[in-house]
């Protein structure tokens, strides 16, 4: 049987939680809501009257969309921004974030958290991310260093 490549698995989810993101964002521009405000009402200015939460978990879903999901017009494949898991664990904490702040928001965020797991399970045990999306990494050949 075959290894597990991890971290294409973390991006199909990271795919996931983008896409569920950005849905999450356009629905929080008709229902503004806080997901924390039956503790406290103190962030509602965050959702209205200016959708300042939505707006960044929108952008936020769009770019870990198109950084997941390389194609030619957004030309994020073969870039060292690309093929780096370390930013990738870097930027995602702070996706899941605003994605966990918005009510409609929770489901991505709770994605992202998978993500970043599994991405940080693929870089403890040194997998790289190949330069051409969704291919598999080339094994050494016998005999060689």
């Amino acid at each position: 049987m075959g290894k597990l490549i991890k971290n294409h698995w973390a991006r199909l989810i990271v795919l996931t939680a983008a896409l569920y993101q950005i849905a999450a964002a356009l629905e929080g521009f008709f229902w503004p809501k806080i997901f924390w405000d039956f503790l406290t009402t103190n962030l509602d200015p965050a959702v209205r009257p200016v959708p300042v939460l939505q707006c960044i978990n929108l952008v936020l879903g769009i770019l870990a969309f198109a950084w997941e999901w390389p194609v030619p017009l957004l030309s994020f494949a073969k870039t060292a921004m690309h093929r780096s898991i370390e930013a990738r664990l870097a930027v995602y904490p702070l996706a899941s974030l605003s994605a966990l702040l918005l009510y409609q928001g929770t489901n991505p965020g709770i994605y992202y958290m998978i993500g970043m797991g599994v991405y940080f399970w693929a870089y403890s045990e040194g997998e790289v991310v190949c330069p051409e999306p969704w291919a598999l990494p080339r094994r050494r050949r016998a005999g060689t260093v």
